[in-house]
């Protein structure tokens, strides 16, 4: 019940501390992309879970608040996670699996489409570049089975 700590859990480490954002979203073909700048913080919950907090504004000026859990379960051996958000309801599950490089951790999830037209299948994919700076690319399974990366985030260690 009482779990401790795993070598998988170390690649959190990365993301605690607090960090200026900016997601740059590709909303159509036809449309300039939308960005959004804010603080990201990110801090441990006793080593096995990572949380990070993000403030910031919508690219319509309006300000959210999100929160990412992530985490790794060795009985299963899988990396998981949620997200939560300010401007949406929808509760999402991950699962996924880190790389052979340990620097790129991939997570799957299903969630409604842009349109409310149904559900999609989507990527969030956290890439740690160095001790200061990561990047989250958002993907989408298109009908074709084709996979659309429709956002980038750049995360900058501030402290």
């Amino acid at each position: 019940m009482f779990a401790k700590p795993q070598a998988e859990h170390d690649f959190f480490r990365a993301f605690v501390g607090e960090f200026d954002y900016e997601h740059v979203c590709n909303v159509g073909p036809d449309q300039p992309p939308q960005v959004s700048k804010g603080r990201l913080i990110g801090r441990s919950l006793g080593g096995l879970w990572t949380l990070l907090e993000a403030t910031g504004q919508t690219p319509d000026g309006d300000p959210f608040t999100s929160l990412f859990t992530l985490g790794y379960d060795p009985k299963k051996q899988i990396y998981h996670g949620t997200f939560i958000a300010s401007m949406m309801t929808h509760l999402w599950l991950y699962q996924g699996q880190l790389d052979e490089t340990k620097k790129v951790l991939t997570l799957n999830v299903e969630g409604p489409s842009f349109d409310d037209s149904g559900s999609v299948k989507y990527q969030d994919i956290f890439e740690v570049v160095d001790e200061d700076n990561w990047v989250l690319r958002s993907k989408m399974q298109m009908k074709d089975g084709a996979w659309c990366e429709f956002m980038v985030g750049q995360h900058t260690r501030v402290r």
